[in-house]
C-alpha cells in the first residue's frame, strides 16, 4: 500500500511538471498518461517504477557505482560531514532569489539524493518561493534510494549527457562531486540561470589520499584542469573555498573508505591499515565554481 501511494504521488507531481520532460529516444514532448507512464507523441513509453521514480534512460549502462557505495555515501551525509557545504551552496541559491520567483533545481549527477535533499532544506528555512526540484543519475541504484526516502523531488535514472528536458527549464544546475556535461548545461539553463559545481580541493579526504595513494603521482590532488574547463564553458561569476574538519567515530571509518573511488584499486592492505588507524579526524576541503553563460 505505501509503495502504491508513494508512487501516485510521484506520478502526481511528474503530471504538474510534464512540460520539462522531453523523450530521450526522438526528442519529441512528453505527457503522463494515467498517472502511470510518461508518453512521446512516438508512442515511446517509460513507466514510472514502484518506488516512485522515472527510468528515462535512452539504453542500458554500466557503472561501477552499486548500491553500497551509495548506502556509504547516504551514512557519511546523515552524520553531517557534508553539511557546510551544503549550507554554503543553499545561501547561493538565495542570494540570487527574489522573495517569491519560483525556483527550479536540477541536481545533475544526484547519486543517492542526499546533497540535493539537505540543500532544499536549507533553502525552505528562509524562502517559501514554489519549487520544482529534479535530481538525475545514471545509476538505478542511486535512484532507486533517493525516491524510497525523499519524497519532495522529481527523481530520474537518466544520462546527463542525453538529459530528457526541454531547453531552459533551470534556473540552477548543481553539478557536486560528479562529472559534466557543458553543452547540456547550456540547453537546459534559462537566460539567467547559474551552474554550480562543486569539487574537491587539494586536501579533500587527504587523510585516506595520503596512505591509498602513498609514493605514487595521485598523492596530491589537482583540480586546475577540471577549473579552466569550466571557465571556458561559462562567464565565472565566483569562486568560493570551503575548507573543514570533521571528527570521526570508529563506526564512521568503513563507510567513509566504502564511499569514495578513492579506494578503488587500492591495495587490501592499505585499505586494512586505515581501518586500523582509529583515524580520529577527515579533512573536507572544496571548491564552488558559480557561472553563467
Amino acid at each position: 500500500m505505501f509503495e502504491k501511494s508513494k508512487k501516485l504521488m510521484s506520478a502526481g507531481k511528474i503530471e504538474s511538471f510534464q512540460e520539462i520532460f522531453i523523450c530521450p529516444l526522438c526528442k519529441k514532448q512528453m505527457q503522463m498518461i494515467h498517472l502511470r507512464s510518461l508518453v512521446c507523441s512516438n508512442q515511446h513509453c517509460f513507466d514510472i517504477a514502484k518506488q516512485g521514480y522515472m527510468n528515462l534512460l535512452s539504453r542500458a549502462s554500466n557503472t561501477k557505482y552499486d548500491q553500497k557505495i551509495f548506502e556509504d555515501r547516504r551514512v557519511i551525509s546523515k552524520r553531517g560531514l557534508f553539511n557546510p557545504l551544503h549550507a554554503a551552496v543553499s545561501d547561493i541559491i538565495r542570494s540570487q532569489l527574489p522573495s517569491y520567483e519560483p525556483i527550479s533545481i536540477l541536481d545533475a549527477g544526484c547519486g543517492e539524493g542526499t546533497h540535493l535533499n539537505n540543500i532544499l532544506i536549507e533553502i525552505k528555512r528562509k524562502k517559501l518561493n514554489p519549487l520544482l526540484a529534479v535530481g538525475i543519475d545514471i545509476s538505478k541504484e542511486g535512484i532507486r534510494l533517493a525516491a524510497a526516502e525523499y519524497s519532495d523531488v522529481i527523481w530520474c535514472v537518466a544520462d546527463i549527457a542525453n538529459s530528457p528536458f526541454a531547453n531552459q527549464q533551470f534556473k540552477f544546475i548543481l553539478n557536486i562531486l560528479s562529472p559534466a556535461n557543458y553543452s547540456e548545461f547550456q540547453r537546459l539553463m534559462t537566460d539567467h540561470g547559474l551552474v554550480i559545481k562543486v569539487v574537491p580541493e587539494r586536501d579533500y579526504l587527504k587523510e585516506l589520499r595520503e596512505i591509498f595513494y602513498q609514493g605514487s603521482d595521485k598523492q596530491v590532488y589537482s583540480n586546475s584542469l577540471t577549473i579552466r574547463h569550466f571557465s571556458e564553458q561559462f562567464k565565472l561569476l565566483d569562486v568560493a573555498s570551503i575548507r573543514y574538519q570533521v571528527n570521526l567515530s570508529g563506526p564512521l571509518i568503513e563507510p567513509l573508505l566504502g564511499m569514495t573511488p578513492l579506494s578503488w584499486g587500492t591495495s587490501k592492505e592499505r585499505i586494512e591499515k586505515i581501518a586500523r588507524m582509529n583515524l580520529k579526524q577527515v579533512t573536507m576541503d572544496f571548491k564552488i565554481l558559480i557561472g553563467k553563460r
